[in-house]
């Protein structure tokens, strides 16, 4: 693989940078569809058919996903695959926050909407069909729309089995599937729901994000509107993992995708005052599953008033990982060492919503 591809969705369209295996020098292309709010992008980059997915939003056509067969350089816009409800539920998505290629199974492909709803493509984005048991859960009169929206923002299929497939959604909480998407049970009991008195709820919690361990399928880490969590046990039960963290609020969490037990968090000093701690970004860095954690190297800036939503912290696949930042204020930045060392790439972009590497 020669050609590293960043792709960064905002809301004014999609930013694709484009480096070789260094990932130090970076050459942009034009902007892809200007003006439209790009909040999902997923790459599959598979060698004998490489994949593409944005799901963007037009103001005046709505929300549809688009393919590209070559990393990014072309689409077609003349055939986006629409993503919309059956016409007895008098429903309309508002947006795509989540694109999923299944690892499982090739030509699968998971979609997440606002409102909180799954499809599911088999034919690798061409078309969806919506998954009726979970819009149909008796759950869904008490989910709530958090500061965002009401949506089904992560999508964790499982590596190798095709039947299991964890969502998170905000407000609502984690649920799991282990009959192909036939039933939806919640998993959340440990998650804090600190919105709602009481003792945390069976569901409801506002789970920001959620992240596979690269060792244990069965080991799953979660961000929460408060608090950073560790599952031993699939998301049967949950453990805090955020002692040391400066904060324990923020909106992304990234697994390391070959080294078991390393994870990546951006903080936020709380859920009213959304910057980094004093102002100052920083990833932190945990190489035990939770139990400790460090800030990660230099070269961001000492200052930014800003914030990385869920879906726009993200690795490559590559030996070093590199790991990739989009922020509110536009900005992009780079590690191509693991987090040893950051550099900013990019500025002056509209908000960054999404962002995803991959190598072809």
């Amino acid at each position: 693989m020669s050609e590293t591809i960043l792709l960064a969705g905002t809301r004014k369209g999609l930013f694709i940078g484009r480096s070789d295996a260094t990932r130090a020098d970076w050459a942009w292309d034009a902007p892809a569809f200007p003006m439209e709010e790009v909040y999902a992008v997923a790459a599959d980059p598979r060698e004998d058919d490489p994949l593409v997915l944005v799901g963007s939003t037009h103001v005046v056509f709505g929300p549809a996903v688009y393919r590209s067969a070559d990393g990014g350089r072309s689409f077609d816009l003349s055939d986006p695959s629409p993503v919309r409800f059956p016409d007895d539920l008098g429903a309309s998505v508002e947006r795509v926050w989540q694109l999923c290629p299944s690892p499982a199974e090739p030509d699968v492909v998971w979609a997440g909407t606002q409102p909180s709803a799954l499809f599911c493509s088999t034919d690798r984005g061409r078309t969806f069909e919506l998954v009726r048991s979970l819009w149909d859960h008796p759950h869904r009169p008490e989910w709530a729309a958090g500061f965002g929206g009401q949506a089904i923002h992560t999508i964790v299929p499982h590596p190798s089995d095709p039947d299991i497939v964890t969502v998170a959604m905000s407000t609502g909480g984690v649920y799991r599937s282990e009959d192909g998407g036939a039933s939806w049970t919640p998993h959340n009991h440990g998650i804090r729901a600190d919105f709602v008195p009481g003792e945390p709820p069976e569901f409801g919690q506002c789970v920001h994000k959620v992240a596979v361990d690269a060792g244990d399928p069965d080991r799953l880490y979660a961000q929460n509107h408060g608090g950073v969590f560790r599952s031993d046990d699939a998301g049967e039960t949950w453990q805090a993992i955020d002692e040391g963290l400066p904060a324990d609020f923020g909106f992304p969490i990234v697994a390391h995708p070959h080294r078991p037990g390393t994870i990546y968090v951006f903080p936020l000093t709380a859920d009213v005052k959304r910057f980094p701690p004093d102002g100052k970004p920083a990833v932190w860095r945990s190489d035990d599953a939770g139990q400790t954690w460090h800030e990660t190297g230099p070269g961001l800036p000492s200052e930014a008033w800003t914030v990385v939503l869920r879906d726009a912290f993200t690795t490559d696949r590559s030996d070093p990982v590199g790991l990739y930042l989009g922020t509110r204020h536009g900005a992009l930045w780079v590690s191509n060492d693991e987090g040893g060392t950051w550099a900013e790439v990019r500025t002056g972009l509209p908000d960054v919503c999404t962002v995803r590497a991959t190598s072809i």
